[in-house]
């Protein structure tokens, strides 16, 4: 897979997340189909600065907020206007992770539940 795929896949995923819900970077590698690359989705959130992209709805490990470009507290508001609740600078995952799992298929759906269950 291309650069250019895996970020078309990427950008895909995160189109994906609904409001009030969020996944981590780890979460949108693995559903793109690179469960090891979430440093480049995290790379790819940093310059994607598309209003069609919720780059808002991806986070950090562990339910750490992450970058959004330096904006932390824009992060924080935007994902507070969707209703989830941010507790110091971490989200509860256990309330708020999306899966596309459901819809995933074959290694990219193991790959997803392996991950869930890691964290």
């Amino acid at each position: 897979m291309s650069t250019r795929d895996f970020t078309t896949r990427v950008l895909s995923v995160v189109r994906r997340i609904p409001p009030g819900r969020v996944a981590t970077y780890g979460d949108v590698a693995a559903m793109a189909g690179r469960p090891r690359a979430a440093r480049a989705v995290g790379n790819i959130m940093k310059g994607v600065g598309r209003p069609d992209i919720p780059a808002h709805r991806v986070i950090a490990a562990g339910g750490r907020l992450g970058g959004y470009g330096g904006n932390e507290s824009m992060k924080r508001a935007l994902l507070a206007a969707e209703g989830v609740v941010v507790r110091n600078t971490r989200i509860r995952l256990q309330e708020y992770r999306w899966s596309a799992s459901a819809k995933a298929t074959g290694k990219q759906a193991r790959s997803a539940k392996a991950k869930t269950r890691g964290r």
